[in-house]
């Protein structure tokens, strides 16, 4: 049977037809034998045992029992009618009842020969029942090419209504079983099936589909979920590989001044283990042909910033200008506070440039880009407008990555500098992506597979971690006490709100009222009071900010426009409002503006006494741990893996059959797999992994949902 014949469309199979297509197209993406085949069940019922009559408990479970039906009666009147089958065995007997369609059934229905009747039993004055049961002939139900597991698959309501049951749908499969003579080609290469001891192809999706025991299915979920990670890897590592060897980047081969002067006199503390490690990464990065596109992870508070500068310092050594992108006006501008004092330092010049920069000094930015006299330049998204044009942009730095699109790094991407020898050719800047939203390594495996990542996994030392309790509405009194101590000792509070995104006014409302209750528990002059939301302008968020940085302002009232990035160390006690209506990565986060100084500091969750088990665990975990990377897993079971990556990287994730949650193990398997096999035969063109070229060029031809990752 060869692969070309799977593409048939599914209306030319043997009981399904053009209306019954229709459907399948439109409710589960049915195209052709292909998807038919690769529609895997959600669960199966275990139907290798049948009954005695006598041997059934009153635990109302699904049973199958073998018997004929010795007589009918229907009792009660209107509504309430209902058909009553008298079903014995050489045990006892059970009655089969029918609520709907009992003219049909009654005619239907033989007396006195064998059937296997499936469904829940159920004990009702003194008897068992049976209501609705499966009924098929002991003789049709030995032919048919039934496992003893039978499988149920994902389905509809309309699919259902339309009388596409399950028992409809296996019924097809069935039918392609026949037609295809159950054949079909193999995907993965001869040494893979023996050293990993796998099943062939064939056998896995006959196993899937007609289980005979749990040991077969077992066998057969794991070979199929191996080949679906196996290839969403290869096709990941594989974009990696031609990245590295078809996109050029401009080498920077020397470490020089800048870079040397920052590390002796301006550096004043030891760079902890994780962040030496990354930065040699990046340095052989920059150091090689290809343009580098590496992913830095790290924790809030774990260093990333001198991290970025370093890599900045060695694009200047080597003559070339670099920009660092962040998603809000407030981090840029933290961002540009924070490098502005080392660059004035080592004579470099910087600029910042966002929404709010006025004409003149835009001209002014637009020009010294132009002509090479800036060096660096910090910005919001007005850094992708397309008069933003540098002489030679040699590394771009995005923030917080998750917040913008693809389209908009590939922005970034044009603004690098032509080759002298190729005039016509722009050379990509080489991309450092920083995220301080952890994911988890399965996710960041799948996602971002085909970017290099780096990972700063500790602290710097001194550190003292952040202590959260979790406290309910009625503690408040306390907790206004805890503040008053705090603020007594010189430091400084936040206390923050949740964002509903349907109802700005909503927030608005809840942001004045908790204000106007702070204000009279805690009254000027004594205490000043900060507030920072939405839908303030630009200079006025600034002004507040300034005046908490400054320590004029005891108290931060705001929403959550405070999350990303803001370093305020004499700011101690982080208080979250409502905490349950947020999600566990924006927790973490939150917490993390606190706990950047010497001082110890508090995170204090506020919640009502009504709480979802989700939001239990949320807070739980938020009180247990203070580690990104453990959160981020907790996060990723909660939320499974589409939402946590936003709507734009789900498509990554639509697996057929593979949960890269529960799977991750085979995942791991999977990858260390196909980088081994890419590592040997970087083309694929061996002999022996022909299997292997052939498949990946059939997904890539068939489907393109791994495409434009990242």
């Amino acid at each position: 049977m060869n692969t070309t014949n799977l593409q048939t469309p599914i209306d030319y199979l043997k009981g399904v037809g053009p209306n019954r297509a229709d459907l399948l197209r439109k409710e589960l993406g049915i195209h052709t034998y292909q998807d038919l085949i690769n529609l895997f069940p959600n669960r199966y019922l275990d139907r290798t045992k049948y009954y005695k009559i006598n041997e059934l408990q009153r635990n109302n479970s699904e049973i199958q029992v073998i018997g004929n039906i010795t007589g009918f009666k229907e009792t009660g009147m209107h509504r309430g009618k209902r058909l009553v089958a008298t079903f014995q065995d050489e045990t006892g007997t059970i009655e089969l009842i029918w609520f709907r369609g009992l003219k049909w059934i009654r005619e239907s229905l033989k007396l006195n020969t064998p059937y296997v009747a499936f469904g829940k039993a159920s004990w009702f004055n003194g008897k068992f029942n049976m209501p609705h049961p499966e009924l098929e002939l002991l003789v049709e139900h030995k032919k048919n090419l039934r496992s003893s597991m039978q499988p149920i698959y994902p389905s509809t309501e309309k699919l259902t209504k339309k009388g596409i049951t399950n028992r409809v749908i296996n019924k097809i499969i069935q039918e392609l079983f026949i037609e295809t003579k159950g054949r079909f080609i193999e995907t993965l290469p001869e040494k893979l099936l023996s050293e990993l001891r796998l099943i062939n192809k064939s056998e896995a999706i006959f196993n899937i589909h007609f289980p005979k025991n749990q040991e077969l299915l077992s066998k057969a979920q794991y070979r199929l979920k191996f080949e679906e990670f196996f290839y969403i890897q290869l096709q990941l590592i594989l974009k990696n590989l031609i990245h590295k060897s078809k996109i050029k980047g401009y080498p920077f081969k020397q470490v020089g001044t800048y870079f040397n002067t920052f590390y002796k006199t301006c550096l004043s503390y030891e760079l902890t283990h994780a962040q030496k490690r990354v930065l040699k990464e990046i340095r052989s990065d920059l150091g090689s042909n290809a343009q580098m596109n590496r992913l830095l992870q790290g924790d809030v508070g774990s260093g990333k910033t001198v991290v970025a500068l370093m890599s900045m310092l060695i694009a200047l050594d080597n003559g070339f200008q670099t920009c660092l992108m962040a998603p809000t006006e407030i981090l840029s501008v933290q961002h540009y506070n924070n490098l502005m004092e080392q660059c004035n330092i080592l004579n470099i010049s910087i600029k910042l440039l966002t929404g709010s920069t006025n004409t003149s000094e835009r001209k002014e930015i637009h020009d010294s880009l132009e002509n090479g006299d800036l060096q660096i330049l910090i910005g919001t998204h007005a850094l992708l407008e397309e008069k933003v044009k540098f002489k030679n942009l040699g590394l771009a730095i995005i923030d917080e990555q998750h917040r913008f699109g693809v389209a908009q790094r590939s922005k970034l991407w044009k603004k690098g500098p032509s080759s002298e020898k190729e005039p016509n050719r722009v050379f990509p800047p080489h991309i450092l992506v920083m995220s301080a939203t952890p994911i988890p390594r399965t996710l960041a495996m799948s996602v971002y597979g085909d970017l290099d990542i780096s990972v700063i996994d500790e602290l710097p030392p001194g550190r003292k971690p952040v202590k959260t309790v979790h406290r309910f509405d009625k503690n408040r009194l306390n907790v206004f006490r805890f503040i008053k101590d705090e603020i007594a000792k010189g430091r400084q509070i936040y206390i923050v709100y949740p964002l509903i995104q349907e109802s700005e006014a909503l927030d608005y409302k809840d942001l004045m009222d908790g204000y106007e209750s702070i204000v009279r528990d805690f009254p000027p002059p004594h205490y000043q009071i900060s507030i920072l939301h939405g839908q303030m302008k630009p200079a006025d968020k600034d002004f507040e900010m300034k005046r908490f940085i400054k320590g004029e302002t005891q108290i931060m009232v705001s929403t959550t426009v405070i999350e990303v990035g803001v370093n305020v160390p004499n700011a101690t006690v982080m208080i979250i409002e409502s905490a349950e209506r947020f999600g566990l990565s924006q927790l973490h986060q939150l917490r993390g503006r606190v706990g950047r100084g010497a001082e110890q500091s508090y995170c204090i969750l506020m919640t009502g006494h009504k709480l979802s088990n989700d939001s239990k665990t949320r807070l739980e975990t938020m009180v247990k741990t203070n580690d990104g990377f453990e959160i981020a897993e907790v996060d990723l079971k909660l939320r499974g893996p589409g939402d946590l990556m936003g709507t734009q990287q789900s498509g990554v994730l639509n697996l057929r059959i593979a949960d890269i949650i529960k799977d991750k193990d085979i995942l791991s398997v999977a990858r260390y797999y196909a980088k081994n096999i890419l590592k040997d035969d970087p083309s694929l063109s061996k002999s022996h992994n022909a299997v292997v070229l052939k498949t990946y060029k059939s997904i890539g031809k068939y489907k393109n949902i791994w495409n434009y990752i990242s």
